[in-house]
């Protein structure tokens, strides 16, 4: 395979079951990232996936206490609360913020007023990974599978962090059910004059994850990019799985 979701397929294809394991960098990740970008930037910011799901906000705090106090007072860490497609448009907006020449606590207190306006979807394609990772029962993932075969399809989101039920949505595919989700609960925003800014990321599914673009694109929503999801997340949720993260700009 080409990528890590195409290789847990092809070994599940040979009866080779093992659930990806992931572990966050380590401490000692992040000060050498510090230290490198410290000789040519004058402040870091570092924005971290969840501090709820992953250890990687503890381990860029561990690391800032280990830098000199000039340093220390350089590198600022953020926690997105949020992962994947929905931390990445947390990191596109900091970069236009960084552009616009804002001050660093500008910045940051900007982006944490969009934290809570931020959401990721998910929705994945075979509910066993999830239940490898013992998220979900046995029972609850069978639930699963019949929901599917009747064109309704549960969906995860994260809220405060975490990774939560986000309804049920009755569709004909992966896509159309992230699209639906998206357009009720953008509703408000659109109405208000406000455009949506999305990233989708997928698990080796580029095909839905087209699919959904130009369903979106109905909406004049402003699509930033699809790509390959991050293994972090990607991985435990298993090939097959759609991310779809927005926010209103």
């Amino acid at each position: 395979g080409e990528n890590i979701y195409q290789k847990i397929r092809e070994a599940d294809k040979r009866g080779i079951f093992v659930p990806a394991k992931t572990s966050q960098a380590m401490p000692k990740d992040y000060l050498d990232a510090f230290k490198k970008q410290l000789q040519r930037f004058d402040k870091v910011l570092c924005i971290t996936i969840t501090s709820k799901v992953s250890g990687c906000f503890n381990s860029a705090c561990q690391a800032r206490e280990m830098l000199t106090e000039n340093e220390k007072e350089r590198v600022f860490i953020l926690d997105s609360l949020h992962g994947v497609a929905s931390e990445a448009l947390l990191v596109l907006k900091a970069i236009e913020l960084i552009q616009e020449q804002r001050e660093i606590n500008e910045i940051i207190s900007e982006l944490k007023n969009l934290i809570p306006k931020t959401h990721l979807y998910l929705l994945f394609q075979d509910p066993k990974w999830i239940e490898a990772l013992g998220r979900i029962t046995k029972s609850q993932a069978n639930w699963i599978r019949r929901m599917k075969k009747l064109r309704l399809y549960p969906l995860m989101e994260f809220k405060n962090g975490i990774i939560t039920k986000g309804g049920i949505v009755i569709a004909k595919g992966m896509a159309e059910a992230l699209f639906k989700k998206t357009l009720k609960a953008s509703e408000k925003e659109r109405k208000s004059g406000k455009k949506i800014r999305i990233i989708i990321n997928h698990c080796d599914n580029l095909e839905e994850a087209e699919k959904l673009k130009g369903m979106l694109k109905e909406l004049g929503a402003e699509i930033s990019f699809i790509s390959l999801g991050p293994p972090l997340i990607g991985a435990g949720t298993g090939p097959g799985t759609l991310f779809l993260g927005w926010m209103p700009i």
